[in-house]
């Protein structure tokens, strides 16, 4: 399987290239050349497989052309230690609780899976491998604990200073060993320009091989899909796969995109909601076809504050660039602050289910855009406690605190301020080269 760029100006590459680039080099995202579609009979038997066993006949279909079977299944198992269960909270509305990961977050499917892979095809190079990634929130900790004491890889995890909550910022900066933390003057956008202009930067490339643990690289938002194919599986235990709606909380739009990526390779899922905050970009282009970015804002709903998401070209790039294909099999929301805690609030006083802000966001544009004989299900992407002083302002209550979270907690803060000034991130990452 070969990858193109977004932007058809550099060459086609091989996943392994792919993987370690990141991006492209005319800054484009790669994609695969072509989608292979699930046999039927896959779908038809899909409610009697494990996730470890559905997601491993996905990523065949994605990977297999590229890495032995053998060795993409240890992969897949080694990163599927948990499970996803799907919970009903209201009438034909259910929760697909992706929190269940190390660091109760749904990135930590795509982060393990990248380690794992990006560590098989490093085996047997000497060169130290750098991984930039910038977050907004659950990234960095994803990222930060998929590659903890994995050999010949350091990360740098860049965040906006002030704008994650403390709880996440506890889970990247406190670790050590091969992550290093860079708390930014700056907001999420500004982070993720540091690590592109990074990759676009020819001498710092010649002394750092460089690659990127954001979505943006194929390796972490296309295991991603694997929640999908689950999804769909739990849904039809229970007889409910039928005009079945997904909604998913998006900010950079990676979750979203691997969900439409299982849609072109079968899955039977009706139609998709992208939900956003008040960085409304991709609700704005539904409206007008004008996609016009902008700098983000801060909300409550904190990992979805991105003004310019990346994910955006590989949208236009399934859909051949129509605007009326995309806008006939995906609407959007947007909501502000007072609706996020309104729907938090009124959700757990009625139905006894805690969302999360993120989820807050799907939860509501289901009970306000399904169809009769429709059914949902909505991304609850990370758990409440992640967001605790926020949530327990809302519902005047004490959201009990995992035990896992409680240990990263108990760390010491180890991060380095820079400025969101593209110099001083180059400056710094020359003194780490030497």
């Amino acid at each position: 399987m070969k990858y193109y760029s977004t932007n058809h100006n550099s060459a086609k590459v091989t996943l392994r290239e792919a993987v370690l680039r990141g991006l492209a080099p005319d800054r484009g995202l790669y994609m695969p050349e072509r989608l292979e579609v699930m046999d039927k009979s896959f779908f038809a038997g899909i409610d009697s497989m494990t996730f470890q066993e559905m997601s491993f006949a996905a990523a065949q279909a994605l990977f297999g052309d590229d890495i032995l079977a053998d060795d993409l299944k240890r992969i897949v198992y080694d990163t599927l230690s948990f499970e996803t269960p799907v919970v009903k909270v209201d009438e034909n509305i259910y929760s697909l609780e992706l929190f269940h990961g190390p660091t109760l977050a749904f990135k930590d499917v795509g982060a393990r899976f990248m380690a794992r892979l990006l560590g098989y095809f490093n085996r047997e190079e000497k060169e130290l491998v750098n991984v930039l990634v910038a977050t907004s929130g659950d990234t960095g900790s994803a990222v930060a604990n998929g590659f903890l004491g994995v050999e010949g890889i350091h990360v740098y995890v860049l965040y906006p200073k002030g704008k994650v909550t403390p709880i996440q910022e506890c889970q990247f900066t406190t670790l050590g060993r091969n992550i290093t933390a860079l708390e930014i003057d700056g907001v999420f956008d500004d982070c993720q320009a540091l690590v592109k202009n990074a990759f676009m930067d020819a001498e710092l490339n010649k002394r750092m091989k460089l690659t990127s643990a954001n979505s943006i690289n194929v390796a972490r938002f296309l295991p991603q899909s694997f929640y999908y194919f689950n999804a769909y599986a739990q849904m039809k235990r229970i007889g409910k796969e039928r005009e079945l709606v997904i909604c998913v909380p998006s900010g950079n739009f990676g979750n979203i995109t691997a969900g439409l990526f299982a849609w072109f390779m079968g899955l039977p899922v009706k139609r998709f909601i992208a939900a956003n905050n008040a960085n409304d970009i991709f609700f704005n282009y539904l409206k007008t076809g004008i996609y016009s970015p902008k700098p983000s804002i801060q909300t409550l709903a904190n990992a979805m504050d991105v003004g310019d998401p990346s994910n955006f070209a590989r949208i236009l790039a399934l859909y051949n660039h129509s605007h009326k294909d995309i806008a006939g099999h995906i609407s959007g929301a947007a909501y502000s602050d007072e609706q996020i805690a309104q729907t938090l609030k009124e959700c757990y006083e009625r139905t006894g289910y805690l969302l999360d802000p993120h989820g807050a966001c799907g939860y509501r544009a289901l009970r306000e855009q399904l169809k009769a004989g429709e059914c949902g299900v909505f991304l609850e992407t990370a758990h409440p406690a992640k967001f605790k002083d926020s949530v327990d302002a809302i519902i005047g209550g004490d959201v009990e605190i995992p035990a896992r979270l409680q240990a990263f907690m108990k760390g010491v803060k180890q991060s380095v301020g820079l400025s969101s000034d593209y110099a001083d991130f180059r400056d710094f990452l020359f003194e780490e080269s030497k």
